[in-house]
């Protein structure tokens, strides 16, 4: 009982309350002990405040791994070469393809499910572990073929070594997503920053110690080993021995809807890599892969996080339609006002971006950069209009609009790899934004509150500022061409974001979205001063 006491004093103290604190739920004092991980009735009647307080956390979470990933990115591109990267994208790239089966979409189902109890996520829990073990014997299994693919021998032990990783995985799966569903954002902060900064730790004194692409495994098994023991620490969520009768059958119908689309879009975006190492080895799946995690690692952190808030809220909203719609449509149209705007800016400065965080050695990849920018243009908006999808339990609209936009882009990759990974890169932002887009609008239109003309309305309002943008900052760049990649990003960044509050300001609409977010940051810093003074 002591030792119980002391760690919830230690998580307190850290801004993480486990049963008492309003993420917490119910206390054990209130009933069944189970009971808290569980019922959402008390999210219910504050769920705006819970919203946006939650949103300050994931916010400021999200501002220390943005700064542990440009921290990554600057120090091991100066200490590794780039073959390092592409015999470590060969592989994960493969892991990727596997990773969907180990959540199993079950994740996704204990989130979304209005009711749920400690049987069904015991048994959802055990299912995933097994399904992890699989796939960890699948993979080392698998090590001989993937170098024998690739035509590269080193990959059998990187192979071997990151298959470990699905088994440790595997067993945080249903703790995190009762922590999502809770809206225990604190608590994931927690995981999140403290596995990543216990990784970058391992990789960055592997990599000066001379370990070569070895550190970059080093950094892959950190990140989960600690995430695993963060997760179950801070969680206190224990499952029970399977049983059977427990109604998690609905579930699993979900969640298979849910991991084949998944799996579906994940091989869809893995083949490009896989393509490029196949045909043209680890030095351009190197400088492809580097360019692709410039973009896409920054968005995929900001996402994720406001993802976990944001389906749980529209979850706890879908039997009120209007509610809901007007939820959504705030949240997609300040998504599409951020990432037009930055979309501009990264397309303008991708030269100086990449020369400044990568290294002189990288040049080649800055023009592959430049197309991925193209991609931060629909990227965001498309991930929520899916995120709507999730919300309202539609899985098999999921599965079909990840099977038909996952044909585009591998239509789009094999048509592109002739031209090199320049041409994949392109091939699959245009395609991106010219097909993958109305597809997934129409498909996501079709039923619910949200309509497939509110979608246009919303990406039409708001284009004109990346096209403002973008011209601003370009012109600015060409003027100190021949300054310093940091210096050209410290003179023409703020030149492009000024452009952009111009453009906001001058424009009813925007001005309109952008005063929500100036009020929801206030709605945070008050949250966040009232936290402080009970």
């Amino acid at each position: 009982m002591k030792v119980e006491d002391t760690n919830e004093s230690r998580l307190i103290a850290a801004g993480v309350d486990l049963a008492h604190s309003p993420e917490g739920g119910l206390s054990e004092e209130n009933g069944d002990p189970n009971e808290r991980h569980f019922n959402t009735d008390h999210l219910r009647t504050n769920l705006k405040n819970r919203t946006v307080s939650s949103g300050f956390v994931t916010l400021t979470a999200q501002g220390a791994k943005f700064a542990l990933t440009i921290a990554s990115t600057y120090v091991l591109s100066r200490l590794l070469e780039i073959p390092d990267f592409g015999l470590l994208a060969m592989v994960t790239t493969i892991m990727g393809l596997l990773r969907v089966f180990k959540d199993a979409g079950l994740s996704s189902a204990t989130v979304q499910r209005d009711d749920i109890t400690h049987a069904q996520v015991s048994n959802l829990f055990w299912i995933n572990v097994g399904v992890a073990g699989l796939l960890a014997l699948i993979m080392a299994a698998s090590a001989p073929a993937i170098a024998w693919f690739y035509r590269e021998p080193k990959l059998v032990g990187i192979t071997l070594w990151l298959s470990v990783t699905f088994l440790i995985s595997g067993s945080t799966v249903q703790h995190q997503a009762l922590l999502r569903r809770q809206m225990r954002f604190k608590a994931m902060a927690v995981i999140e920053v403290g596995s990543m900064t216990v990784s970058l730790i391992v990789g960055v004194l592997m990599a000066w110690l001379g370990c070569g692409y070895w550190a970059l495994v080093g950094m892959n098994l950190a990140l989960e080993a600690s995430g695993f023991a963060l997760t179950w620490w801070v969680s206190r969520w224990r499952p029970q021995r399977p049983r059977r009768g427990s109604g998690t059958w609905s579930l699993l119908n979900f969640g298979i809807n849910m991991t084949a689309g998944s799996a579906v879009y994940i091989f869809s975006r893995g083949a490009d890599t896989m393509l490029i190492g196949w045909r043209y080895g680890a030095d351009a799946t190197g400088l492809y892969s580097r360019a692709l995690a410039l973009l896409m690692r920054p968005l995929d952190q900001l996402m994720a996080p406001v993802g976990a808030v944001f389906i749980p809220t529209l979850s706890r909203l879908q039997n009120d339609p209007e509610r809901y719609r007007r939820a959504f449509l705030r949240l997609y149209e300040a998504m599409a006002l951020v990432s037009f705007g930055f979309s501009g800016i990264f397309f303008a400065l991708s030269r100086p971006i990449t020369l400044w965080l990568l290294g002189p050695k990288w040049e080649a990849a800055a023009v592959i950069f430049k197309a991925f920018a193209l991609a931060a243009l629909y990227f965001p908006i498309g991930t929520a209009v899916v995120w709507a999808v999730v919300s309202q339990g539609r899985g098999k609209e999921f599965l079909r609009i990840n099977l038909i936009t996952s044909v585009i882009t591998i239509s789009a990759f094999v048509a592109g790899l002739p031209f090199g990974p320049v041409g994949v890169a392109f091939a699959f932002s245009i395609a991106g934004l010219l097909v993958s887009v109305p597809v997934t609008f129409y498909l996501a239109g079709r039923r619910g509150s949200v309509r497939t003309r509110d979608l246009w309305a919303g990406f039409f309002r708001h284009l004109p500022l990346w096209a403002v943008v973008a011209g601003v900052t370009a012109l600015a760049r060409a003027r100190v061409a021949d300054f310093s990649p940091f210096i050209q990003l410290l003179l023409c960044g703020p030149i492009g974001l000024a452009a952009g509050v111009g453009t906001i300001l001058a424009i009813k609409p925007q001005r309109e979205v952008a005063a929500h977010l100036v009020g929801a940051v206030r709605g945070m810093l008050a949250a966040r001063r009232a936290a402080g003074t009970t």
